[in-house]
């Protein structure tokens, strides 16, 4: 077993991440850090046991310490045995407040409309058509004859 491996590739057997292409954009984007450095990462930097990743998903940053490494994906119940979750509950209940009003704090006329949003246009446009409004207007030839003549377009 190697000593020291990458931290894209550590990051991915650890299965912290899906893929290590999205482990490898996490350090490209500056979102992982190693030690007390406040300075990302490149993927290409090395990790061995006793470092402490910081890795920032947000809201949340989680913080691992590397225990052993390994060159290739683990099974879910085998990755306690190469890394220890120093994450603090703080970052898991700020976790929980964001899921929990994700849908709340939804600004108006961002994103799908909600259910409750669909019925109300619904209702709103079958008002508008019961008070005369007519959404099916179709132009006729002869509104677009004298439309061409008061713009002075010659016939």
């Amino acid at each position: 077993m190697a000593s020291e491996v990458r931290i894209d590739k550590w990051l991915w057997a650890m299965r912290i991440f899906k893929t290590r292409t999205v482990a490898t954009d996490a350090c490209r984007k500056g979102r992982v850090t190693v030690g007390n450095d406040t300075n990302p990462v490149k993927p290409s930097r090395t990790v061995g046991p006793g470092d402490i990743i910081h890795v920032r998903k947000p809201p949340v940053t989680f913080t691992f310490r590397v225990k052993a490494v390994t060159q290739n994906r683990l099974g879910a119940k085998l990755v306690p045995d190469y890394m220890e979750n120093l994450t603090p509950q703080s970052q898991y209940d700020l976790l929980e407040v964001v899921k929990i009003s994700g849908f709340i704090d939804r600004r108006k006329g961002l994103g799908r409309p909600t259910k409750r949003e669909g019925r109300e246009l619904a209702q709103f446009t079958d008002n508008m058509s019961d008070d005369g409004w007519d959404f099916d207007f179709d132009f006729d030839d002869d509104a677009d004859d004298d439309f061409r003549n008061d713009s002075g377009a010659e016939d």
